[in-house]
């Protein structure tokens, strides 16, 4: 599942350096080569996704940025959606096939009505398989129109930091004083996961008839919503 930001203010779109620009359409074919999608990923693909253009690429030589291991690079992919969705196994497909941290912009309609969502999942190399990525949950902003000013990309002393702070808009939650970007995500997950069991306990009591097992329940309750609190606050 695809977790929203926060929607207490506007999402915003970055301005790209014109120098980071490549623009270059990516055949479907070669994400299916490099990914090894199944017939029913396939399927998904041609349902919902009209073209995907690699458009920008942050790089050292590109934004005079360092780089850091896990974060060599980041990409900017523009998709152009069929529909007003977009299956999760689409982006993990992508993510599979393209060996870097991918930030995607989602676009739906033409002219004045078009929209533009940024999506991401934290991508790191795996610690026990250097030609692996993990990849965390994903997360979005809401759409927004296309035509919304965009603003100056965040600035940051590596390519690491710029990362978290792209990640910033994205996640739910903001990261702690001096806490390192792996942690933080594993926090933000953490939270989204116990929320889900909130939701879960939450139906269970509206379900419940016996006055027992109600207080056994709120108890679990009370408990699951303190944890969710520490790990959000």
């Amino acid at each position: 599942m695809i977790q929203r930001a926060s929607t207490q203010q506007q999402p915003k779109l970055f301005a790209y350096p014109k120098q980071a620009a490549l623009g270059r359409v990516l055949p479907k074919n070669k994400i299916y080569e490099y990914s090894g999608a199944n017939t029913r990923l396939k399927n998904l693909f041609v349902e919902q996704v009209e073209q995907i253009v690699w458009q920008y690429k942050l790089a050292p030589e590109t934004i005079n940025l360092l780089a850091r291991p896990g974060v060599p690079e980041i990409q900017i992919f523009s998709i152009q959606l069929k529909s007003t969705e977009l299956h999760e196994e689409v982006l993990r497909c992508i993510d599979d096939a393209v060996k870097f941290p991918i930030l995607f912009e989602l676009n739906q309609g033409q002219g004045n009505q078009a929209k533009t969502q940024m999506v991401a999942a934290y991508k790191r190399p795996s610690e026990t398989d250097a030609n692996r990525w993990v990849v965390s949950d994903y997360f979005a902003t809401d759409w927004t129109p296309a035509v919304t000013a965009r603003i100056a990309m965040p600035l940051a002393l590596d390519m690491t930091q710029l990362y978290a702070a792209m990640l910033q808009s994205l996640l739910p939650m903001s990261a702690h004083p001096q806490e390192a970007l792996p942690d933080w995500i594993t926090r933000v997950e953490l939270a989204i996961a116990k929320r889900r069991e909130i939701e879960k306990i939450q139906v269970r009591l509206a379900q419940e008839k016996q006055f027992n097992r109600k207080v056994e329940i709120n108890a679990t309750l009370r408990q699951l919503k303190a944890e969710f609190e520490q790990l959000s606050s």
